[in-house]
């Protein structure tokens, strides 16, 4: 479901930049305009408002319908909605289109960041349009107050851009943007200010970055100039949000950037997340070996401070409350005492709880605590009964 209301564009368009003749007195330019895409099955759409109709779609049909109300869109299948206009951009007698993908509407509200670098060199006519089930509204940007919550769509307009911002639980841990011949391109990144120092494009951090401090909550953002070619974008740890914006003579474009992982990994963009296999059946050390190999996995094992942070991120997510010890890739050597990872890693950081590991007799193999989030390890009798966890490695994104 998408909800939108195309008279807040009006307010929006008298408001507009002189350069670009921002007005909606012509016929031409009057309503805007939603475009509704199916996909590849038969579909009911329902339009909803003062006037409200069922369209029906056959697959990889569209339908468009011009707009002066608040409108809610619903369907029986997944859609894609888009808004804007087919002449909302003029230059030399030409039209220019504009429009933005709406998401989803939610149940629950969601935060959306508004970087100040969105509304440079324009702010007094950047508004910022908020569609939600039961309501909409159109504010004009303030960067004393760059968040909102809403279970709706927030896009930010300026004259030339109309740009769908990313809610904060959309944040992700990669992004891969690609610049255009003969324009100046530009990246704006949203992140934690506690993490700002771990965003890598490419393989390097963004030394000397001047960021600027997003009022009233923990985030901050920066804008990048981008190299010609594919630049990735992404973060050791957190997730963040990036936008990708360009500039040709005169006319602002952009759009949120892609993403290609959702998770972040302190070793680079991954396409896919570190996998988690949590065994459902308790079993001895043995047992659990076999059950990681058997499926093509391998028993959890690291052996850095990093990687530590990310299984137990994973376990987090994945695990259940019940849970409260699992078996790592990790026993000692019955001829010299020491602790070795089965998988040929070196013993590197160790993470041992208080009094850990004890005597050779008082066990011979490793597990891990999940009672709190320290995630600490003890030495256990191999034949006791835990849980096995399996990992598989991610594939790592290169623009090589």
């Amino acid at each position: 479901m998408s909800s939108f209301k195309p008279s807040a564009k009006k307010t929006t368009a008298e408001t507009g930049d002189p350069a670009t003749n921002g007005n909606t007195e012509v016929t031409e330019r009057g309503p805007f305009r939603v475009i509704i895409v199916n996909a590849d099955v038969n579909n009911t759409v329902t339009i909803e408002g003062e006037s409200s109709k069922e369209v029906s779609l056959k697959p990889w049909q569209a339908a468009q319908l011009w707009v002066g109300e608040e409108r809610v869109v619903t369907a029986d299948n997944p859609v894609a909605v888009l808004f804007g206009h087919p002449c909302s951009i003029r230059h030399n007698c030409t039209c220019g289109m504009l429009y933005a993908a709406l998401q989803p509407a939610k149940e629950e509200a969601q935060t959306f960041f508004i970087p100040p670098h969105l509304a440079t060199d324009a702010e007094a006519e950047t508004l910022v349009l908020l569609s939600q089930e039961k309501s909409a509204n159109t504010m004009t940007f303030d960067p004393e107050s760059p968040m909102v919550k809403t279970d709706g769509t927030v896009v930010l307009y300026r004259p030339g851009l109309l740009l769908s911002l990313i809610p904060e639980a959309d944040f992700a841990g990669c992004y891969v943007v690609k610049s255009i011949a003969g324009t100046d391109d530009f990246a704006v990144i949203v992140v934690n200010e506690i993490d700002k120092d771990k965003v890598r494009i490419g393989t390097e951090p963004l030394v000397g970055s001047d960021w600027q401090k997003l009022k009233g909550t923990d985030y901050v953002s920066v804008k990048v100039t981008l190299q010609s070619g594919i630049s990735i974008i992404w973060h050791t740890s957190s997730k963040i949000a990036v936008y990708f914006l360009g500039r040709k003579d005169g006319t602002l474009f952009g759009n949120p950037g892609h993403i290609v992982g959702k998770s972040p990994d302190f070793r680079g963009c991954a396409l896919t997340p570190l996998a988690v296999d949590i065994g459902e059946t308790a079993m001895g050390w043995r047992e659990s070996l076999k059950y990681c190999r058997d499926k093509d996995l391998k028993m959890l094992s690291f052996s850095n401070t990093e990687m530590h942070q990310l299984v137990s991120d994973r376990l987090i997510e994945t695990k259940s409350d019940s849970l409260k010890e699992v078996w790592m890739g990790m026993r000692r050597s019955s001829l010299t005492g020491e602790w070795y990872w089965v998988d040929g890693q070196p013993a590197g950081d160790t993470f041992w709880g208080d009094g850990e590991p004890g005597a050779a007799h008082e066990g011979q193999c490793a597990s891990m605590s999940l009672k709190n989030k320290k995630f600490v390890w003890s030495d256990e009798d191999c034949c006791k009964h835990i849980h096995p966890v399996c990992v598989k490695n991610p594939i790592f994104f290169s623009d090589s």
